[in-house]
């Protein structure tokens, strides 16, 4: 069994080690995802620091969970012989605050593509909305957007989209949705925290729920508030991190 890792985050106040000989298991650092930034990004731009920090070219830096750059929060990078933990870590139940536009869609589900078509919209109340988030708790197949990385045939479902495929072309994944609440109602605008399980996809929740009011939706905005243990209060910003390891 893998030995408990050094969690480095926004509650520490010491000194980071020389050398990674002084963190055997390995360091999980909770990181504030930035807006824009890919998950990839966010690695690069850790292991960076580290390597030159530990003076160790040779540092394997990761991610438990990928967030999508339209997405800012909770990304759990793993360091060292934390990596292996990396599956274990993403397993875990994670929390979300999304922002659902209502009475639109677009082919990726958020706006990294225009808006496609739009629907009415004026019938849709508080208690439906309320209503549809009871419907949609549970465990439950989902259709992934075609707009992502998931693989389909040996092909990222992405290159399919662009090929132009539909969403037919995608099998459901078994999720579980733990948690669904409103959080606020001013239409065309919702904001709903969802806590779901692995490899469910805020877009196509954003969807369905468009679905289940009669409607269209998509994601405008989405922060991840939690992922396993670690909620966003532990996050390590970018800056802080920087100026820890120049310390």
């Amino acid at each position: 069994m893998e030995g408990t890792p050094f969690i480095l985050d926004s509650s520490f106040r010491g000194r980071l080690g020389a050398s990674m000989d002084d963190y055997e298991n390995g360091i999980v650092i909770p990181l504030f995802k930035p807006l824009k930034w890919t998950s990839a990004d966010a690695v690069r731009k850790v292991k960076f620091m580290l390597v030159r920090h530990f003076r160790n070219k040779s540092l394997k830096v990761g991610h438990a969970g990928t967030l999508d750059p339209l997405a800012q929060g909770v990304l759990l990078i793993c360091v060292g012989k934390a990596t292996k933990l990396a599956e274990k870590l993403q397993c875990e139940s994670k929390e979300y605050i999304a922002q659902v536009t209502v009475g639109a869609t677009t082919p990726s589900f958020d706006m990294e593509k225009e808006v496609d078509a739009r629907y009415p919209y004026e019938h849709i109340t508080k208690d439906k909305v309320e209503a549809a988030l009871l419907e949609m708790t549970g465990e439950q197949d989902q259709i992934p957007p075609i707009f992502s990385a998931k693989m389909v045939d040996g092909h990222r479902a992405y290159t399919l989209a662009r090929q132009g495929e539909d969403e037919a072309v995608m099998k459901p994944n078994r999720i579980t949705i733990y948690e669904n609440e409103l959080l606020q109602f001013d239409l065309p605008e919702l904001l709903v925290r969802v806590c779901c399980s692995k490899g469910t996809y805020i877009r196509a929740f954003a969807r369905d729920l468009g679905r289940e009011l009669g409607s269209g939706a998509y994601l405008s905005g989405l922060m991840r508030t939690r992922s396993g243990e670690f909620n966003i209060g532990r996050c390590m910003h970018i800056e802080e991190l920087e100026k820890l390891i120049k310390e």
